[in-house]
């Protein structure tokens, strides 16, 4: 199963690749608009493929600002092309380039390790060398993959004094093993595109065949290589080298979800902004790669344009915290993430129930990339009929019917006691929105992994969903469903176990929901 759904989703990203390929045809015009395309020697000489987009009339004694694009994870180097003319009509220097062990570059894929950070700055020196730079105002961007390297890039290396790192990771652990479950469609995709499109190294290879076996004998190894490519480990180093930070991310991204984000954010120092706005992976951005207005990709410009070129143009007044609402159509400011969740609601988790593992309940967070893309354009989230779920493999909490309309921002949390008759088990945790006839409609969601308990011993279980922005219709109620079965995840449920879930009287077990007052 695993196999094919490796093959089909990444048959699904070639798709997309192929599409990614339409700013090709700005590059028949590379006399007028000053691409070039040429190889760059990366860290042990590695060969680099790379375009570079000159503003027109830039002569060798000017001195212009500097943005550095690494392509997406399976992308090829004219990713960025509709964004690199923009950028250099505005007067920047672009270097985009393909990121090492994937298409024409050269090399083997080392998933955002050493390497790839030293060959983003052999990139920078090399720009410096052979274009008219200026080494004093230098920044880096990028979608996905390209958003880590930048972000890493950032740690290590001081010239970069801004970053605009969109639909990437700050914690890779956290975003594909979040809860100790592991993203199995995410892993999939990327690990299917990586094969389809570049040369995976013998540690990737190792690393993927024992994350999708659940080879628990490997998992402090496993952790420890995902620390030493996650962004937040270095976060000292960012704080220190004191570049400008802008986060952007989509609410329901099912490879690197928003809640490692928002936590990196908050940790930062130094100038800062978070963004969260509907859709899945990259796909908040996609439309300005191909040249189409787009928010994402305007406010990174106008970033660069604050923080590499010293405009005035108000991008540090307005609120750092900008969210749009999977609901409605605006944009809505805050000061920080933490008040985001100011408010929170609380509705209990009474009783007892008692649920077999190893059944879908019905109760699901869709598939990677479509079911959220979907819920971005057409606000049709996954749903179900919570009357009809089998109580026999999912649990079942309702609120009250609300007066008014609730508002969710930020991150759900949810406590609880499970009794397992297995040492190890997985559970997840959905929040939904429930109209008048039943019909759910989901609002968030998160997995829960054990291993190691007692069976029939009871534990705690602190959960937190993944922050989204939703907003609930007057005469709804929300509801939490748990069961242990969903596609998107790998569960460690043993045959025949059952999970019990409790509210002691000494620790009842409730839901947190954060709103926004008004």
């Amino acid at each position: 199963m695993r196999t094919s759904l490796a093959l089909a989703v990444s048959a699904a990203l070639v798709a997309g690749t192929a599409l990614g390929l339409a700013p090709a045809a700005q590059a028949a015009e590379t006399a007028e608009t000053g691409i070039r395309f040429v190889d760059i020697a990366g860290e042990g000489g590695t060969v680099l493929k790379a375009n570079v987009v000159t503003p027109a009339g830039a002569g060798a004694s000017a001195r212009l600002p500097l943005i550095v694009l690494p392509t997406s994870w399976a992308m090829p180097q004219i990713e960025y092309l509709a964004q690199a003319k923009k950028l250099a009509d505005s007067g920047y220097i672009v270097v985009s380039y393909n990121s090492r062990g994937f298409w024409q570059s050269g090399g083997e894929i080392e998933t955002a390790g050493p390497k790839d950070i030293a060959d983003a700055s052999k990139v920078i020196d090399w720009a410096l060398a052979n274009t008219p730079a200026d080494a004093g105002h230098v920044g880096m961007a990028g979608v996905s993959y390209g958003a880590g390297i930048s972000l890493l890039t950032a740690a290590h290396d001081p010239r970069v004094k801004a970053v605009a790192a969109l639909s990437g990771w700050a914690d890779l652990i956290e975003s594909i093993y979040s809860g100790r479950t592991q993203h199995l469609q995410a892993a999939a995709l990327l690990g299917g595109a990586g094969y389809l499109t570049g040369r995976p190294g013998p540690e990737l290879k190792e690393i993927l065949g024992d994350f999708l076996s659940s080879n628990l004998d490997k998992e402090d190894e496993m952790i420890a290589w995902g620390r030493e490519r996650s962004p937040v480990t270095y976060l000292d180093r960012i704080n220190a080298n004191g570049a400008a930070i802008m986060l952007g991310n989509a609410w329901g991204d099912t490879i690197f979800p928003p809640n490692q984000y928002a936590s990196f954010y908050e940790k930062l120092t130094g100038p800062k902004r978070l963004e969260f706005r509907p859709g899945d992976h990259a796909t908040a951005e996609a439309t300005g790669l191909f040249g189409l207005p787009n928010d994402t990709w305007t406010n990174a410009h106008r970033w660069f344009d604050r923080h590499l070129k010293g405009v005035d143009n108000g991008i540090d007044r307005e609120q750092p915290v900008q969210l749009k609402s999977r609901s409605t159509s605006g944009y809505e400011g805050y000061p920080d993430w933490k008040s985001v969740h100011a408010n929170q609601r609380k509705f209990d988790l009474d009783g007892t129930q008692r649920v077999w593992a190893n059944v879908d309940s019905g109760a699901n967070g869709g598939i990677t990339l479509l079911t959220n893309l979907l819920d971005q354009f057409l606000r049709t989230p996954p749903t179900v009929s919570v009357p009809l779920l089998p109580r026999a493999f999912a649990g079942v909490w309702q609120s009250e019917r609300y007066d008014t309309p609730q508002r969710v921002r930020g991150t759900a949390k949810v406590h609880t006691t499970v009794t397992s008759t297995k040492e190890s088990g997985t559970l997840v945790a959905y929040l939904y929105d429930v109209g008048p006839l039943g019909v759910g409609k989901l609002v968030a969601n998160a997995p829960y992994t054990f291993h190691g308990k007692t069976p029939g011993k009871p534990f705690a279980v602190d959960l937190e969903l993944f922050s989204t922005a939703y907003d609930v219709p007057a005469g709804h109620r929300l509801a939490l469903v748990v069961d242990t079965v969903d596609p998107l995840y790998i569960e460690h449920n043993p045959t025949g176990a059952q999970l019990t879930f409790s509210s002691p009287s000494a620790d009842p077990s409730y839901v947190s929901v954060p709103l926004r007052e008004k």
